[in-house]
């Protein structure tokens, strides 16, 4: 059942134009917000606002996902690089993106679009979190096929050999040698934790199943940004355990890494908001206005 990574990152190539399915990735994310929004918007979850509002949050928030994920990668993983190279700030097509930094660009920018609309910035995250979950699985689906942020060695049967995992000697082979290789089980000491897919399932499906189940009624202000910060600090603390650190570093005790690190602010922050909902009001949907034309 160890399976070999062997999937091309470039999903489409049209002469000189290649797109990559880490690129795919994001816009199925942003696809999917979309769409959920669309429909939070039409139940009137966040009063005041049309279509055309919800796409403004849309665009603001896709500009604070990928300049706050960006800034925020080569600020807590690679400052050497980008001090030596600023440029690699731009090379987003290259990977290299921070949850961290995105969510606090997607905090910035959704602070700013509710200051604009004159609404409680906590009313909008409420919005927002269950809309989140399947970017981020879609995200790390692409980690995976771009054979990256893989996860430590197992002897578990679900193992997956990354090319890039293998030590010097083995690195150096090509595709055709290393698969081999692979068949003639040389390869299965180096089987790896396929991380980026536990992250996929717990980030992603886990946590969209419940946001969106527990948003499907009202619920008390600051209750489902607190469980999305929540989960997703505890979820990301726990696979980290299984996740190569990041650089190859531990930050401290030869196990605790700065993912798990960057992770315990948001786990605080979700149990403060979970303890703030308790006497929070309840924001009550209002439906759109129907227009006169499409009464007739």
């Amino acid at each position: 059942m160890i399976y070999f990574h062997d999937i091309d990152p470039i999903a489409i190539s049209l002469g000189p134009i290649q797109v990559h399915w880490y690129g795919i990735m994001y816009l199925l994310g942003f696809a999917s917000a979309w769409w959920l929004g669309k429909r939070r918007i039409a139940a009137g979850r966040l009063p005041g606002v049309n279509t055309d509002g919800f796409s403004d949050l849309l665009f603001y928030g896709m500009l604070g996902v990928v300049v706050g994920g960006r800034v925020g990668y080569m600020l807590f993983y690679a400052l050497s690089d980008f001090l030596a190279n600023p440029l690699l700030l731009l090379k987003v097509w290259d990977g290299g993106m921070s949850f961290h930094g995105g969510l606090l660009g997607v905090l910035g920018a959704s602070w700013w679009w509710s200051r604009r609309h004159r609404l409680h910035f906590f009313d909008t995250m409420d919005f927002v979190a269950p809309l989140v979950p399947l970017g981020l699985g879609f995200g790390r689906i692409g980690n995976f096929i771009g054979d990256e942020l893989w996860g430590k060695f197992t002897d578990g049967s679900w193992g997956v050999v990354f090319p890039t995992g293998l030590p010097a000697p083995l690195a150096q082979l090509d595709t055709a040698a290393l698969k081999a290789e692979f068949a003639a089980g040389a390869l299965n000491q180096y089987a790896r934790h396929p991380s980026q897919l536990y992250e996929a399932f717990l980030e992603g499906l886990v946590m969209f199943v419940v946001l969106w189940i527990v948003s499907a009624k009202p619920r008390n202000r600051y209750l489902i940004s607190g469980l999305f910060a929540l989960m997703y600090g505890l979820f990301r603390f726990a696979v980290e355990f299984v996740r190569m650190p990041d650089n190859g570093v531990y930050v401290a005790f030869d196990w605790l890494t700065r993912g798990q690190i960057l992770s315990l602010p948001l786990v605080a922050l979700g149990l403060v908001l979970l303890w703030l909902s308790r006497r929070a009001p309840v924001l009550q949907p209002v439906l759109p206005a129907v227009s006169a034309g499409a009464k007739a």
